[in-house]
């Protein structure tokens, strides 16, 4: 599938990675705002935008570490997405 579709299943909380990615198990995972706990400081001063934390896209990556992911051109032109959790061909 595309990039596009697969944005859309990382919406709905659905795990997408590329059929090309040469490490073992690397996924991509969205992380909404929402999940992080309400009231909660953060450990450093953002200034004027207050202690507000935004969504991202994550991945999974092959050391087992899950950090902030950002597409490059090839990424997001590729036609080799695939869906972790479909039970249906995306």
């Amino acid at each position: 599938m595309n990039f596009e579709k697969a944005l859309d299943l990382l919406k709905e909380g659905i795990k997408v990675q590329r059929k090309g990615w040469n490490g073992k198990d690397m996924w991509l995972y969205y992380v909404d705002s929402q999940y992080w706990e309400i009231g909660k400081e953060i450990p450093f001063d953002v200034g004027k935008i207050g202690n507000k934390l935004s969504s991202f896209v994550g991945m999974k990556t092959a050391d087992n570490k899950f950090i902030p992911w950002v597409a490059s051109q090839t990424d997001i032109l590729a036609d080799d997405w695939v869906c972790l959790e479909c039970v249906y061909v995306c």
